[in-house]
């Protein structure tokens, strides 16, 4: 069954479709489950089973030429230390040396960190009649977190956050260049290579100086330590990561809670529904959708074939919406009984840091509570960014309801 046949299209760069593309996404999976576009010449999965079952086959679902469609049609070269665009043996090895550095017991010590970046940001905001869940805490409490973990100095974490924001957000709809994300992964690698520079000649508690003093046996049984680019790209990397995807959740918490007023009040009332509250944030407006893949050999979904070479998306966000999984999938619900949703990806690609992320957000949504109970979106200055990457606000300005 082609697009023409059922009149579906689906396109990751147009902006019109990224505002919902939930409606397209439900008839994906009802009408063509296995998606073709012939302008980007891609395919796409939106199904749960799909969606999971591709996530954990690295070997015919490739991460090692990127994870962005434009990445794997540019032919880019991956900086090593990227350990989100490697497959298993180098992604196992690499991924093992940041294991201890997001370790349960580290994440569990920075709640009260957190919560000290939550109290700076919020505070001064009490008594003004509005914030902005973006700009004013969204953005803030990850960037400092991240900027703490990796020993990026405090006065330089915001142009770094600005340098990451702009070099994702797409201008129009059309994919990125790959001269750009060339001059991009540049321009931040030299930023971070100072900061390297003088951490090592300044040890600290901290990654930078964990990543410069880390050993370990390579794929080649040669034991070593990392060379000074492989450092700056886990330090890319996880700046990156650490900021991105936690503040679209914490932007998609605000403005569900503000459009599901009844759940909101249950939430403020009793603070241990938080941690389900995020979950089913996560799982209804995940803030990373879309995961794509390099086919490397044939393979067969819904009776055709996808030959080997192509790009699949996998529509991680779809996935969490489909009725074959999630009752009424649709709804926001937080009191939903969920065992598991794809947010943070399945397989040997799961998010490193997604404790960390649910830890963030679960104390930043506590203290807006505490401090905010209820609030309305101030829609007529509420901006969406657009990323093919990402998928969230790039600002949501609330009004305090008394």
């Amino acid at each position: 069954m082609t697009t023409a046949d059922t009149g579906v299209y689906y396109d990751p760069y147009d902006f019109e479709i990224d505002k919902d593309p939930y409606p397209i996404w439900k008839r994906m999976r009802e009408e063509q489950p296995l998606y073709y576009n012939s302008k980007y010449e891609f395919y796409a999965l939106s199904r749960f089973d799909d969606v999971e079952r591709c996530s954990k086959d690295w070997r015919r679902y490739s991460s090692s030429r990127g994870t962005l469609l434009e990445l794997i049609k540019s032919g880019m070269k991956i900086p090593p230390g990227s350990i989100i665009f490697e497959d298993p043996p180098d992604h196992d090895l690499h991924r093992g040396l940041l294991t201890a550095i997001f370790s349960p017991r580290k994440i569990a010590a920075l709640e009260g960190k957190v919560r000290e970046y939550c109290a700076r940001s919020l505070d001064p905001i009490v008594g003004t009649g509005g914030f902005d869940f973006i700009n004013d805490i969204g953005a803030q409490v990850p960037m400092r977190t991240i900027g703490l973990l990796l020993g990026i100095p405090e006065q330089d974490q915001q142009s770094i956050r600005d340098q990451i924001d702009h070099g994702l957000e797409l201008q129009d709809s059309a994919p990125k260049s790959a001269d750009l994300y060339d001059r991009l992964v540049q321009g931040q690698s030299n930023v971070f290579a100072e900061y390297i520079e003088w951490r090592e000649k300044h040890p600290s508690d901290d990654v930078m100086t964990e990543l410069l003093r880390a050993e370990f046996e390579d794929t080649n049984g040669q034991k070593r330590r990392l060379s000074r680019e492989e450092v700056v790209g886990y330090v890319n990397l996880l700046a990156a990561a650490g900021n991105e995807t936690t503040t679209r959740l914490i932007g998609w918490a605000g403005k569900l809670l503000a459009e599901h007023p009844g759940q909101r009040r249950d939430v403020a009332k009793d603070l241990s529904l938080v941690t389900k509250t995020i979950e089913e944030c996560l799982r209804y407006e995940s803030p990373s959708p879309v995961q794509a893949r390099y086919v490397t050999e044939d393979v067969e979904h819904h009776g055709q074939t996808i030959a080997a070479g192509n790009v699949v998306l996998l529509l991680t966000a779809s996935a969490n919406r489909d009725e074959r999984r999630f009752a009424d999938g649709d709804t926001f619900n937080i009191h939903r009984p969920m065992s598991s949703h794809l947010a943070f990806g399945y397989g040997v690609h799961f998010c490193l840091g997604a404790a960390l992320a649910r830890l963030e957000a679960r104390i930043t949504l506590e203290e807006i509570l505490k401090r905010f109970p209820d609030w309305e979106v101030d829609w007529d200055k509420a901006v969406q960014a657009h990323t093919s990457t990402v998928r969230g606000w790039k600002s949501l300005p609330v009004k305090i309801l008394m």
